[in-house]
């Protein structure tokens, strides 16, 4: 009997040891799933919702328009952020078709499409691309891209330097070498692009590169074109010092500086305005880019082209693009405010069609 009693209180003891496990394992399970680790539980949700959130980006539509901001030349190029720009270069056709629109603006914003103009466009038919040129904003390293794409040259790195701009070797038609019928049809089908610039950095650039700096093989910039400015518009004229900014920017100001534009003939390209250069009210561009926002607009430039896939524009060495407000102000401060006044009324157009705000300077 002793022994069936001990036997029966084991049996006890064995079944509370098991119902204490049990209760154990139970709590232990509520535990775990009450109080799980949020980084263990975050790390593995993770990937879901940083997809989730880049969708909602990429659609997003932002209520307060930023272009004006951006288009300033501000030095600041846009973000990596490529979601943007498709608002962005819709937001700069935008302002070109309503500054088109605004007839006080009319004889600064329009022109005829001329030869002159025709001849700043360069031709890719394969690919179906027009490329308007517009000096001093890179424009070198677009032929090379063109030269690339017609088949001249395999890669960007085999074009020999001088035959970029040998327009009889570097196989880059222009469109003027094309009937009236084959012109219209490429104008109407053909994507259309070009670059722009802060006008006044523009002119700063072109002054260093054809009368300060004055490449060996363009010696009529020095010899013949600087001479002319000097004869006209230098007041002081004993000085013997060669073509100075303040020459450059009286002679681009005045009013009647067509009958010297006649006598330098194309060689102007580099300093007349966009508007004369690629017609952008008559002739409806597909993407307009800007050389401080290059780093971003060149990509995406290629990417709307349908041939990024073919080639890509040359590295930009750092900080070339960027806007640089006190260059501007210092070559700007020894003119006298009228020269300036009558600088920005003939590039008027230029600044208000591609977003560019009137210099600080000309407000003091």
């Amino acid at each position: 009997w002793l022994t069936s009693d001990n036997m029966h209180h084991q049996w006890l003891l064995l079944a509370a040891c098991f119902w204490v496990i049990f209760m154990f394992m139970v709590a232990s399970k509520f535990i775990t799933l009450t109080f799980k680790d949020p980084d263990g539980y975050g790390a593995k949700q993770e990937p879901l919702i940083l997809t989730a959130v880049t969708k909602v980006e990429e659609v997003h539509v932002p209520e307060e328009k930023h272009w004006p901001e951006e288009f300033q030349p501000t030095g600041k190029a846009f973000s990596g952020n490529l979601i943007r720009h498709p608002l962005v270069h819709m937001e700069r056709l935008e302002l070109l078709r309503n500054v088109c629109r605004d007839t006080a603006l009319r004889d600064l914003s329009h022109t005829t499409v001329s030869k002159f103009v025709l001849d700043r466009i360069f031709v890719c038919d394969k690919h179906k691309i027009l490329f308007c040129q517009t000096p001093k904003v890179g424009n070198t390293q677009w032929k090379k891209v063109l030269i690339v794409l017609n088949g001249a040259f395999s890669s960007i790195e085999e074009i020999p330097e001088n035959i970029v701009h040998d327009h009889e070797k570097n196989g880059l038609p222009r469109l003027s070498s094309f009937s009236d019928s084959e012109i219209k049809k490429r104008l109407n089908l053909y994507f259309k692009f070009f670059i722009v610039r802060d006008p006044f950095e523009r002119l700063i650039s072109a002054f260093k590169d054809k009368f300060v700096h004055n490449p060996r093989f363009e010696p009529w910039y020095r010899h013949e074109i600087a001479p002319g400015i000097i004869r006209k518009y230098r007041k002081n004229r004993t000085e013997t010092k060669g073509l100075q900014f303040e020459d450059f920017v009286r002679y681009l100001g005045d009013p009647n500086h067509r009958w010297l534009d006649v006598q330098f003939g194309d060689h102007i390209i580099h300093w007349v305005t966009y508007v004369e250069l690629c017609a952008p009210c008559e002739i409806t561009y597909s993407v307009i880019g800007h050389h401080e926002t290059l780093e971003d607009d060149a990509p995406y430039i290629l990417k709307a082209a349908g041939i990024d896939h073919l080639v890509s524009y040359p590295t930009i060495p750092p900080g070339i693009t960027v806007y640089n407000r006190t260059k501007v102000e210092r070559y700007f401060s020894g003119i006298s405010k009228r020269d300036i006044r009558r600088l920005y009324a003939r590039f008027e157009g230029d600044f208000k069609l591609f977003g560019y705000r009137e210099p600080d300077f000309l407000l003091n």
